[in-house]
Parts: C-alpha cells; structure tokens; sequence
C-alpha cells in the first residue's frame, strides 16, 4: 500500500532526500504515489527514476547480468505505468538498460583478453628440444630451413586455434551472465553501473544550461520571439539570450491565475526579462494570429520527442505551430536528448492527455454544470512537418538527424520495453 504523503508537490531535492532513508521498496511505492497523483512530473521525473534505479542496482541481490537487468525492468515498468503521460521515464529505464549491458560486455571482454594473452604466452613457451638422431656415416641431407620453420609455424598456429573451443563459452550479446564464484566481478559490475546513473543524472541536470548556451546563436537582435507556455528550459533559454541580446519575447498561452495564486503565471519570468532589458508581452491564446505575422521565430518546450520527430507538447501548441509554419515562420523546439523516444507515438498521444477541469469550471458550480462533461486536454501533439530544428544539449539538430541520436542511445534489444513486467 502507498504511504502516506502529503499533498503539496515536494521539490526535487527533498524528493530524493526524503527518497534516500527508506528501504527500496518503500522508495518506489513512494515515488509511484506522487507520480499517480502527478505531483512530480517533466524533468523531476528524470532525474526521480534514475535515482531509483540507482538504489535497485545498490541495494537489490542479484549474482549476474541477467539478474540485474529484470530488477531494473521491474522496477522500471512499475514507474512507467504509474505514469504513463510521461515518456521520459521510459527512456531512462531505457538507457540503464543499455548502460548495463555497455559495462558487462567490457567485462567480458576484458576477461577475454586476459585469457587470450596466457593462451598465447603458454603456446608460444620454447618445449624441451628433441634427441639428435645418431649421425649417420653418409653425409646427412638437411631439410630446407623454410619448411621447417612452416611445419612449426603451422604447428604452433594449430596450437594457438585449438586452445579453447568457441562452443564452450557462448555469448549472446543480449546476456552476459557472471559466475557466482567471481564476487569481486559482481562488485565491479556494480559499482560501474552505478557511477554510470550518475553521470545520467549529471547529464539531466546540466542539460538545460548547455542548450542555454546556444541561445545567442539562435536569437538575433531585434528579434521577435514566441514562447508558448514556456517550460523551465524555455525560461532558462530567454534569460540566457537577454543576456546577450536585446529582443522582444511574447509569452502565449497564458490562462487566469489559479484559486489561491499569488501572482500571474510567469510573473517571475518577466521580472528577470524586463531587469534584463527585454520588453515581454503577455497574449492569451486567442490573440495568438494577430502577433503571428510579426514573430520572427516560436520557441516550444517538448516533454518528449519521438523517433519521427513529433513532438509532445502542452495543450494549445499544436495551433501556435501550425499558425507559425502557414506564415513560414521558424519553429524551434528546444528538447534535451534524454527525453529523445525510441518509438512512435501512440493513438493516446496524438489525442491529447486529460487533467483536472477545475481551472475552468469550479466544483462549486456543480449543480449548474451537471448535465455537462467537461474535458480538459493538457497535452498536445505537434507533427514532424511543423518542425523546424531541434535544439538540443547537443546543439541544433534536423529530423534526419534523430535517428543516430537514438541509436547512440539506446540499445535495440531495450526499445521495446514493456510496462508489463512488473505486474506484482
């Protein structure tokens, strides 16, 4: 059963603070508890996953590879269902997956060369010399020196292909058991695996300062920028520019201040544009056409980029880059590449996933409202064809370029990951 939690939405830091004094398994039912209720969600629920898998790899009992490699895809499946809207805990699941597989087969390998060099060593050791035949009164005939050396030669050759048969150590990529008799291999394993989950959490959390520093290149003076519902990487994006750039940024998509708000939405993105010299304009969602011949570029912020190159994105974006691509305007997403799907996406996506309607009708306009079923769509899905380049920790990249992103990766044999196997 899920524990207890509070309703506020902890911040990361206290996530994982709070994550670190339990036992793993109440580590996970209390990370799938505030995922189910979304109070941790976008990139909190990169780094949420990877700190969990983290913890299996530390604290699970597993002897070999293929151990460790159901732990993570039960643990991982268990996150992925709880919530689904989020892809990118897919794609972590995905990449220590691979990462586990990268560090056994260098094991091995490594042990393969060590074997190899001693059956070398052992093949090629001078043997004791042969007893001279006695001379002969005629004068001996002595074979030519060359075929000698080729019948030893070909001899020792024999020696070094026959020292170990290649069907007693099979290996099938895919699996790379580790003896039970070898705990210090299993402590290497470990302690390899779980440095390289740190330099994935390291990567997410120094993924949006390194698309931030392309902003300079991307945005020129004078220039009229939209962001629409701008996600923290956009703000991160825009505070960068100003920086360096004196520009004109029109926030879209903006809706009234929720019950209970202390300010508007944005508020404290506007306040470090405007100290930075940069005018903002807020526009709601139905003035969007009336700005959109006068914007130079759109800037979107993606939960998630698919392997087609379609993107998710919040509810309303769709309009805004289809406005922008009739006006032959730049649309620019900008995207980390661990939140890069190494699939396409589903009938779900493409229809929009639902929230809480409170927003837009209070529960205590009940009575008036009853006979209504009212849907509020928080996702939205923007087609590869509006898309113009995606901005990556990488740099800028086209649609052609995504297909070797996701193959440097991710493994194939982890692409389809299943949600499925971790059924308790």
């Amino acid at each position: 059963m899920a524990p207890s939690q509070a309703i506020y939405t902890p911040s990361l830091d206290k996530l994982i603070k709070s994550l670190k004094g339990q036992t793993l398994e109440a580590s996970i039912e209390s990370l799938i508890f505030l995922l189910k209720r979304r109070q941790v969600k976008g990139d909190e629920c990169a780094q949420a996953t990877a700190h969990i898998l983290r913890q299996v790899v530390a604290k699970s009992k597993w002897h070999d590879v293929d151990q460790l490699l159901s732990r993570i895809q039960s643990a991982g499946s268990r996150l992925a269902r709880a919530a689904p809207h989020e892809p990118v805990i897919g794609n972590i699941v995905r990449r220590v997956l691979g990462l586990i597989r990268d560090e056994a087969s260098e094991d091995r390998n490594a042990d393969d060369l060590g074997s190899e060099a001693a059956s070398d060593i052992q093949s090629l050791a001078p043997s004791a010399p042969p007893p001279h035949p006695p001379r002969q009164a005629t004068l001996p005939i002595r074979p030519p020196p060359s075929v000698s050396t080729g019948l030893q030669v070909s001899k020792s050759m024999f020696n070094l292909l026959s020292v170990a048969d290649p069907g007693d150590s099979p290996m099938t990529g895919a699996s790379t058991p580790l003896s039970q008799a070898q705990p210090a291999s299993v402590h290497t394993l470990r302690s390899e695996v779980m440095d390289g989950i740190e330099e994935i959490m390291d990567e997410i959390g120094q993924a949006d300062d390194q698309i931030a520093s392309f902003a300079d290149i991307q945005i020129h003076p004078g220039d009229f920028v939209l962001a629409y519902q701008p996600s923290r990487t956009v703000e991160k994006f825009l505070i960068k520019a100003a920086s360096k750039r004196r520009f004109t940024v029109i926030i879209a998509g903006l809706m009234s201040p929720t019950h209970g708000a202390s300010e508007a939405p944005y508020a404290a993105l506007r306040k470090k544009l405007n100290g930075a010299g940069v005018n903002t304009i807020n526009l709601a969602s139905n003035g969007l056409m009336a700005y959109i011949p006068r914007v130079n570029k759109v800037i979107f912020g993606a939960k998630a980029v698919y392997q087609n190159g379609g993107l998710l994105v919040d509810s309303g974006s769709c309009i805004a880059a289809q406005a922008a691509h009739e006006y032959l305007k730049p649309v620019i997403v900008l995207s980390p590449v661990y939140k890069f799907c190494p699939e396409d996406p589903s009938d779900e996506v493409s229809r929009g996933d639902l929230g809480n309607p409170s927003s837009y009708v209070s529960y205590a306009n009940g009575p008036e409202v009853d006979a209504l079923d009212v849907e509020n769509t928080v996702t939205d899905y923007i087609p590869p064809e509006l898309v113009d380049v995606y901005l990556t920790n990488l740099g800028p990249q086209t649609r052609h370029h995504l297909a070797s992103i996701l193959a440097d990766h991710y493994k194939t044999e982890d692409i389809g990951f299943s949600m499925q196997l971790g059924e308790p």
